[in-house]
């Protein structure tokens, strides 16, 4: 099962479990998730994981293994609303621990974050880093984490962490704080400025969709995986001004993009850098695409999209 699996990282992965020959049942409540995106087949069951509704599909659905992507992803938003962040990422994350506990799950893997290490003592940051959040949705999706190492062992389950790097690609919402790749692509085919919060030498870990999906497909299979926390990411930094650089070539366009400078948002991360070692030595996974290739993956993907919608409008 995977919860939020209607939406960008979760819709990926539902694809990566399916071509790995499982049965998948997907619960979304759909407020950022599209039902387009699960695949033919796939039973989706519209609700909050909070809910009577999803508790029942568990017990009916029977799953092994679920991957816990449901979550409020907005940094901005978790620091002007951070008591929803932590209805949404606390106590949604122990609604699905106590269903899985119920249910008889065997593994439950739980989509984290970067944002749980807060500004980095060093580079590349490992799984041993500290973890200081600088905002309220790092700290919920710290305190998820220790929920889910928590509550997986008293039920004699297994577990899985997953902190993942800056994730960009197909279907992701360029309204999303999180997805400054949709951001800038969005405005590329808008023919706009591309908007950068401070100087733009800030710097991301980016990780393609489906390198991400992979890796957490393989989070709920590999036995080894069990009771391990891992960095899921390219490895390499990124800053905002050399992604605006490398979109505008991915894109064949000559100069320079234009960009539009504001302020620095409260809460981000001045530079990140994962090491996603442990990763690959515990799931033999490393990221298969590249920045420049997974850039025209996703512009491909928004052109489509966006001829869609005009010849719909």
């Amino acid at each position: 099962m995977v919860t939020g699996g209607a939406g960008f990282i979760g819709s990926h992965v539902v694809e990566a479990l399916m071509a790995e020959g499982w049965s998948v049942g997907v619960v979304d409540d759909l407020s950022s998730g599209r039902p387009e995106n699960v695949p033919a087949g796939v039973e989706l069951v519209q609700a909050d994981v909070r809910s009577p509704e999803a508790r029942d599909f568990f017990f009916r659905f029977k799953p092994e293994a679920v991957a816990h992507l449901a979550a409020q992803v907005s940094v901005a938003k978790s620091v002007t609303d951070p008591g929803l962040d932590a209805a949404i990422n606390i106590e949604g994350t122990l609604a699905v621990a106590a269903a899985c506990r119920e249910a008889g799950v065997s593994r439950l893997v739980l989509a984290s974050s970067a944002a749980v290490y807060g500004a980095p003592a060093y580079l590349p940051v490992d799984e041993a880093h500290p973890t200081v959040p600088l905002s309220p949705y790092g700290v919920s999706k710290l305190a998820a984490e220790h929920y889910v190492r928590v509550l997986s062992e008293l039920a004699g389950a297994s577990w899985v962490v997953l902190r993942y790097g800056n994730v960009y690609g197909p279907r992701q919402d360029a309204l999303g704080e999180a997805g400054v790749v949709a951001v800038f692509v969005s405005k590329l085919v808008a023919g706009e400025a591309f908007p950068v919060h401070g100087d733009g030498q800030q710097s991301r870990d980016f990780v393609y969709v489906q390198d991400a999906a992979a890796a957490t497909a393989r989070a709920m299979a590999v036995e080894a995986a069990g009771g391990n926390v891992l960095n899921v990411a390219a490895g390499s930094a990124t800053t905002v001004l050399e992604l605006a650089r490398a979109l505008w070539a991915a894109a064949g366009r000559s100069g320079q993009p234009r960009l539009a400078f504001g302020e620095v948002r409260p809460g981000d991360i001045r530079q990140s850098r994962l090491d996603p070692g442990r990763a690959e030595r515990v799931l033999g996974w490393r990221p298969a695409v590249g920045l420049e290739a997974g850039l025209r993956q996703t512009l491909l993907w928004w052109q489509k999209v966006s001829a869609v919608r005009e010849g719909a409008g």
